[in-house]
């Protein structure tokens, strides 16, 4: 089975700031390029933050409004300092989160997630950058077709992984869904049938209705009765 990984679905040519790229440069790299944020890099092109939309907005967020009242929203002193920043190192947020270019999908997904990003860096091995990745990245595995799911679910986990006739489960691919019926020589097959199904690339989720030969995960239970007192 073959996965794409980050590499695959990355933009390589990446549009950066350096920490002294002023708040009007970075204001205008994001209008020039219709991005939404850029890694902050130093000498060596190593990540070591990222300016978004939101860091710049919190600037406009303290001021006061035309009528001169007060900012309705209160910072911290942290905060405060980088809405005043006038400069990529001050506003941005930092350490960076990166990526390896050799992670897989899920990998990337779940450092997102953890870290509350839409988006990673993705550096090499000295930790220089070499491109990004976004949510809408990862999720390109998912306009992949059905036929194309079907074909590897197939051929590639029932057929070459599991040593299963093509006449043993039929599947269904539609919006990404699979669904399995059929019979697996052995009922413990099932889950393992299904996880790997789950890892193909593009798969939403997976319904089966599969039957077995053979219950080969039955364990002995002693008796309801044997542990009375007494008994």
């Amino acid at each position: 089975m073959q996965h794409r990984n980050v590499r695959d679905v990355m933009t390589q040519e990446v549009v950066t700031a350096g920490p002294d790229t002023s708040f009007k440069e970075i204001a205008g790299l994001f209008h020039r390029n219709d991005i939404t944020a850029i890694p902050v890099v130093d000498d060596q092109r190593c990540p070591i933050g990222m300016v978004s939309e939101a860091d710049l907005i919190r600037k406009e967020a303290v001021l006061p409004d035309p009528e001169g009242r007060a900012p309705g929203r209160w910072l911290d002193a942290h905060d405060r300092a980088r809405a005043e920043a006038e400069t990529a190192g001050g506003l941005m947020t930092s350490p960076a989160v990166t990526a390896r270019a050799g992670w897989s999908i899920p990998e990337a997904a779940r450092a997102m997630d953890r870290h509350k990003v839409k988006r990673l860096p993705v550096v090499d091995e000295a930790g220089r950058l070499v491109g990004i990745v976004s949510r809408r990245d990862l999720l390109q595995v998912f306009l992949r077709h059905d036929a194309a799911i079907r074909e590897e679910v197939v051929h590639d986990v029932l057929g070459q992984t599991l040593w299963l006739a093509p006449a043993d489960v039929e599947v269904r691919v539609q919006d990404g869904i699979v669904t399995l019926t059929g019979r697996l020589p052995r009922r413990s097959l099932i889950p393992i049938a299904e996880q790997l199904c789950r890892a193909v690339d593009g798969v939403v989720a997976v319904h089966q209705t599969l039957d077995w030969t053979e219950d080969d995960t039955d364990v002995p239970v002693e008796h309801p009765h044997a542990y009375r007192a007494g008994g």
